[in-house]
Parts: C-alpha cells; structure tokens; sequence
C-alpha cells in the first residue's frame, strides 16, 4: 500500500519501489495533468499559508511572518503562474536545424519525464525549496519523493499532512524523520536527486548517488563575496547588503557572506550599517521583523568563530547583545580579518559581515579567484568597466550588479552553482530540462541518398566522401 507520508525506513523502500514502478508504466505525457498538478500545488500553499509561516516560525524560535510572505511564498507562487503560462509550449516537440548534408531529413528534440525525481530540503527556506524544485519536477512529469529536514520538524510535518490531502501519494509523498532517512533517501536509484545545503553534506550524497549512476543537481552555497568599487553610491550599496544580510538573520545561501572594500571607504560604510540597523529594526531585541538562529548548535557554531577574534575586529551594530536563550543574534561587523581565520573560512549563515580590505579592484578579484567559486557574487559601482571588469574576470553561480539575492527570484534565469557551490541549475525552462530527458530525434525522410553509403563501396561514393573531408 503506497503512502504519502514516510517514516520508517521500511516505508522509504516500498514507496520508492511502487512510485519508480508507477512512473516506468504511467508517465505523465498529457499538459492537462501537469497543469492539474501545479493547480493543487497552488491550491495547497493557498490554503495553508498561515500553518505553514507559523509552524516555520516556531521552528526558528521566531521567525518574521513577513519574511516568509516574501522569501517563500511569493517566489513559490510566481514559480507556479510561470510554469502554468510556459510550460505547454516547453513540453513540446522542437525541430531544431540540421546540416545540409543531411536534408531532407530534420532533427527534433522531445522533452520527456525522467520518472520519479527526490528532492533533499533544508532548513533556511523549507517551504520555498520544496516548492521551486516540485514545481519544475511537475511540469517535467515527473512524480516526487521529498525528503524534509529534520532541523525544521514542526513545518516538515505541516507540509507532509498538507501534501497528502492534495496529492494522491502515486504522485507526491513526503519522507519525515532524522538523518538516517535522509542517508537511505540518498542513496535510492533516483532518476534525479537534487539536493540543497552545505558543501560537506553535498559531497556524501554525491557519493551515495555514484553507485546508482544517479543524476544530481547539487545547490551547496559558500561564501557569496560582495565587490565594492571606488566609484560607489555606498548609501545604496550598504543598503543592499544590509538587507541581504540581516534577511532570515544571514541564513540563506546566496546571503552577502563578506565585503571587499578600500580601507578608504571602510569607517563610513560601518557607520552607514549602524544607522541602517537602527532604521530597519528598531528595538531589535523585541522586533517581530527580525528573525532568531535555527537552532542552538547552529547558534554555538557562529557564536564560537566571534569568540575566536580579538574584540576590537568586532563591532556590534546595535547595543543588544546575542541571547542565547532566545537565540537571538543582532548583526555585526568583523574587520578586515584573517583570510585563515573561521569566519572566513566558513559559510558563516547568519548576521556577521567581515568587511575585508582590498587595494583596487584586481585585488578583489584575485582575492575571489584564489577561493572556491562561490554561489553568488555581487558588484557594485556606477563605472561600468569596473563592472564588466568583475564579471568578466570571476567565475560563479550567478551575479547581481548593484543588487544582492534578487537573481534568485527570475524565472527566466537559471540558478544553481559551479564548482564547490553546486553542480546543475534550475528555475523556469532550466528547471524543466533539467527534470527533462531532452531526447533526440534523427527523422529520415522517405526519399534520401543514404544508400549511396553502402558498401560495396563505388567511385562516387570515394569522391563525395573525399570532396566532404575536404
């Protein structure tokens, strides 16, 4: 008996085995059913919303409600309206171009389903990265299995009841449960497991994937470097990046991670961070828009890479100290640390932003270049050959000018990481093909020369092939 809900391991087996079964018999061909599916995805987040922002918000201990509204749900229900506008005309047959030599043959590319796709969530954002890969994985037709973390288990179980009331569990069912579930989930003979959270737990699910020769899409984050340029608006550049910052209190995997700087530009930009705080989140101690650490490992692990440094590197930009109790972790800046130190070594996922100093622009660059290739990067200034300069000579996930974050919301583009940040990209057609096997077509036509080709071979046959070596 098939289940939406997944607990045990034995369960994990069996679902798996009845859904891969169901997707080698039944493959969803037909729009009309892919487009019935992202209407009960829809359907769901509509009628859940205030479940799935409160039980989220408890998970962090607290959470801004707002934030949700804005990093999860609208970006999941713009995913939805996009596909349901694209993706009839991506699902279909394609002629793409062939050589002359080949006429009047012609070529085709035909998307179809891969079959049954797992998705591994994190924490950070569990509603809008469970939603943005089902809703590619849909409109492919492919059928889900989703693993929920166990750090956010009051919404994963919310999100597991919600998608067993709108799907039928030959379709969609939902894995709850510890990281032993998350390692047997990895190691399944998916179609394709995409998989988003940090670089080591990306690597051991890479690792279980190989023996089954199982695709991956791989989302890992790192430390996403903010460029400052001389010629700056700083006022709009701090602002930005204090946004970036301070949004989920610094955990998100595309956040600013550290900022690249002229020391000349340094002591104004940690003033203009001090009044932004004090703009955008008054009282911060008791401020509903802020939101606290996961959770108290994560909470010790930041809090242990500030104890590391001499206290003048760290400047506080409110006067409310961390709580441990609460988990509570006011925003801070850490100057010009050590390159070898931790936090920056580390993806620091929370509201620390060491601000490095650099003596022009090639030495950003070269300060970028001699780390992992990161998620994000993001430049600003208003000389557009120190722009190009950046994006021409550092390599990365994706990059926003004069803009942090905001890439991840456009469906047109594709997102994902290279190198130690991911492998593969999703979001809009990227996603779909991603989710898609793109399978090629040779269609020959009833009158063609191929006969020529065949031996015993004759002087014209010898002279085209020489004239066509030429």
């Amino acid at each position: 008996m098939s289940q939406s809900i997944i607990t045990t391991k034995e369960q994990l087996t069996a679902q798996f085995e009845h859904m891969h079964k169901l997707s080698r018999k039944r493959p969803i061909n037909l729009w009309t059913d892919r487009e019935a599916l992202l209407e009960s995805l829809e359907a769901m987040l509509s009628e859940n919303k205030q479940i799935f922002a409160d039980s989220i918000s408890q998970d962090f201990g607290h959470r801004s409600k707002d934030e949700t509204n804005f990093a999860e749900l609208f970006p999941s229900f713009h995913g939805i309206s996009h596909a349901k506008k694209n993706g009839k005309s991506w699902m279909k047959t394609r002629r793409v171009p062939i050589s002359t030599l080949y006429k009047p043959a012609h070529n085709e590319i035909q998307p179809q389903p891969l079959g049954l796709v797992g998705i591994m969530v994190p924490w950070n954002y569990p509603l809008f990265l469970a939603v943005g890969p089902m809703i590619d994985a849909l409109t492919a037709g492919n059928r889900i299995m989703i693993k929920m973390s166990e750090s956010a288990p009051l919404f994963a179980e919310a999100f597991a009841e919600a998608v067993s009331r709108h799907f039928s569990s030959d379709l969609v069912s939902v894995v709850i449960g510890e990281v032993d579930l998350a390692v047997a989930f990895s190691s399944l003979p998916f179609d394709h497991l995409l998989y988003t959270g940090s670089t080591n737990v990306g690597k051991q699910v890479m690792a279980a994937a190989a023996p089954n020769l199982t695709p991956v899409t791989l989302e890992l984050g790192g430390k996403s470097p903010v460029v400052i340029t001389d010629e700056v608006n700083l006022e709009n550049a701090v602002n930005r990046v204090m946004m970036g910052k301070t949004l989920n209190a610094g955990q998100t995997c595309i956040a600013p991670d550290y900022v690249l700087i002229n020391s000349s530009l340094h002591s104004r930009f940690v003033k203009l961070a001090k009044e932004w705080v004090e703009k955008h989140y008054p009282n911060i101690a008791n401020n509903e828009d802020y939101t606290h650490i996961i959770n108290d490992s994560q909470f010790k692990r930041v809090q242990g890479y500030l104890e590391q440094l001499p206290n003048e590197q760290v400047v506080p930009l409110t006067n409310v100290a961390a709580n441990t109790e609460t988990r509570l972790m006011p925003p801070v800046i850490v100057l010009n640390p050590d390159p070898e130190s931790e936090v920056m070594q580390n993806e620091l996922f929370a509201p620390i932003l060491p601000l490095v100093h650099i003596n022009g622009l090639r030495d950003a660059v070269e300060f970028v270049n001699s780390r992992p290739r990161p998620l994000a990067l993001y430049v600003f200034g208003e000389n557009n050959d120190d722009i190009d300069y950046v994006r021409n000579y550092t390599v990365s996930g994706g990059v926003a000018v004069n803009e942090v974050i905001m890439h991840v919301a456009q469906h047109e583009l594709p997102f994902g990481g290279v190198g130690h940040s991911g492998i593969g990209a999703y979001h809009g057609k990227a996603g779909f093909e991603r989710l898609s096997h793109m399978k090629p077509v040779f269609v020959q036509s009833k009158f063609n020369a191929m006969n020529i080709m065949l031996p015993p071979y004759s002087d014209l046959f010898r002279k085209g092939l020489k004239f066509l070596i030429k």
